[in-house]
């Protein structure tokens, strides 16, 4: 059972309520432990929200177990972990793997992965996907063990004080080595899966640095402030810069065989002991091998 645990203060001398407000406790999580099997513990002592709470107390959340989805099949994939401990999980994406099952890919997943691994872990635990990768892109991924980790996350998602940088290798020779791409997203008209600049679409915003020039690509760094569906690729195409590989945004496959967009590094606080959290995770060998 997943829990969290923490030392009253001098200036946390309040109710239990707001405390774990001030903790970022939400009322679904609170809900949650009420009717579906938690507990809150004070000392050791199980008690309610209206608990006043005294210096040097030991509060403790014991929230309920999860349940993984009956619809989500497990399978023993290989994982490249970078990262984990007992709220989440950092991992490096191989291209080719989609995020989350689909109807096209219903099985091979990392989620279909993650599930494995826990069960054969015994942990009690299910998949939380914080940033998601499409099934072409390789790098890192970040999962949250729990559904309050979770939560915390997409918190963190909101005040964009998790950051992800990206390597591009798009065609042609940049006229700017440096610049920020705004420019709205929808989708298409003539597709569900196709993503186009529009006036009606939905702000997009990308900062992009060219970090290197070869004959038929150049190597882009990219990072985004919003995160809509395909936006590197739909930018980079609307520059007239497609992404090697990227065949439905207009790039050539004559190099890779699939978008050549990499996510290289991931930063973020740590929900639960506040520590600034960076890791790295090198190009992939088809990458590679263009270089």
């Amino acid at each position: 059972m997943f829990k969290l645990e923490w030392i009253v203060g001098e200036k946390e001398k309040m109710l239990l309520r707001d405390f774990l407000k001030e903790k970022n406790v939400s009322k679904a999580a609170l809900t949650d432990i009420k009717f579906k099997g938690g507990k809150i513990l004070v000392n050791s002592m199980e008690e309610n929200v209206r608990y006043l709470l005294k210096e040097h107390d030991h509060v403790t959340i014991l929230f309920p177990p999860e349940i993984q989805s009956s619809g989500l099949l497990a399978e023993k994939l290989p994982l490249n972990i970078l990262y984990e401990d007992d709220c989440l999980l950092v991992v490096n994406k191989e291209h080719g793997m989609s995020t989350i099952p689909s109807r096209e890919h219903p099985r091979g997943s990392l989620a279909n992965g993650l599930v494995g691994y826990y069960n054969s872990k015994s942990l009690n635990a299910t998949t939380h996907i914080v940033t998601r990768l499409d099934r072409d892109t390789s790098g890192i991924v970040l999962i949250a063990k729990h559904r309050h980790i979770h939560h915390l996350l997409s918190k963190q998602q909101k005040i964009k004080t998790i950051s992800r940088c990206y390597i591009a290798f798009a065609e042609g020779q940049f006229q700017e080595f440096k610049g920020i791409i705004d420019k709205p997203i929808g989708r298409s008209d003539d597709s569900i899966i196709k993503r186009e600049v529009r006036s009606d679409g939905q702000t997009a915003i990308t900062h992009f640095s060219v970090q290197g020039v070869h004959d038929d690509f150049s190597v882009v760094e990219l990072s985004l402030e919003t995160g809509r569906t395909h936006q590197i690729r739909v930018h980079l195409s609307n520059m007239g810069h497609p992404l090697l590989g990227d065949d439905l945004y207009g790039g050539k496959r004559t190099l890779i065989s699939r978008q050549a967009l990499h996510c290289a590094s991931l930063e973020f606080i740590h929900p639960v002991t506040g520590r600034g959290c960076s890791f790295s995770a090198p190009l992939p060998k088809d990458m590679q091998r263009l270089l």
